[in-house]
């Protein structure tokens, strides 16, 4: 018989572990990892249609992508385009970032199969007589070394050519030059963090779901429990 389980402790643990992948996913895709140098609003300097000058802006770099602002010949009003720079793996600017989207896909890819499978933890809390909220603890600290090596290697990479590009010739591994790191940078540390987190917390869903509560519903017959 199939019993579903609901404790604050299990579903929070469940909510936290979708919200890390997704926000790990996220970051990875972005093109705010690094905050380029800042350009004139158009490339001819030129006043816009408006009479006033176009605010600077800053290009954005990302691991595979970047967003970048084209200047129109028919148009005052220059374009942002955002975008992958590299169309495919060995395109990528620096083989530090290159090992570093490896490290960081290999955590996303377990991460999201650990969110995958927590939706169904309210059902089934156990597989071949081992908990699935300690594997998936497990398989979450796993990710989380995977994601700390991505990071580590990350500013290696700043010293790379497409980093020059953005960032000045002041640009090195593991100094930025005249670059400031994007959003997408620090959320991927904060998904990190919050992976292990999920780490130990799934230690403490598997106890709410085993306690002696837990136990005294099911006695009495009940199919679905849910404890505050």
């Amino acid at each position: 018989m199939c019993h579903v389980i609901v404790t604050c402790r299990s579903m929070l643990w469940t909510l936290l572990s979708i919200v890390v992948a997704f926000a790990e996913l996220i970051a990875f895709m972005s093109a705010d990892w690094l905050i380029g140098k800042a350009k004139p609003g158009n490339s001819e300097g030129m006043d816009n249609g408006m009479g006033g000058s176009l605010e600077p802006f800053r290009p954005t770099l990302g691991i595979y992508g970047r967003c970048i602002r084209l200047s129109h010949m028919k148009s005052s009003m220059p374009d942002t385009l955002c975008g992958p720079y590299a169309e495919n793996f060995n395109e990528i600017a620096s083989g530090f970032w290159q090992a570093t989207a490896i490290f960081l896909a290999a955590g996303i890819m377990i991460l999201s199969a650990v969110a995958f499978v927590s939706v169904f933890t309210m059902c089934v809390q156990s597989i071949m007589k081992k908990s699935i909220f300690n594997v998936c603890g497990l398989l979450q600290g796993i990710a989380g070394l995977f994601l700390i090596l991505g990071l580590i290697l990350y500013p290696a990479g700043w010293g790379c050519q497409k980093a020059i590009d953005y960032c000045g010739h002041y640009a090195s591994a593991y100094k930025l030059g005249d670059c400031s790191l994007g959003w997408a940078f620090y959320t991927a540390i904060g998904g990190t963090v919050l992976t292990f987190i999920c780490a130990v917390f799934s230690a403490q869903a598997e106890i709410a779901t085993s306690s002696d509560k837990v136990q005294e519903e099911i006695e009495e017959g009940k199919s679905l429990i849910c404890l505050l």
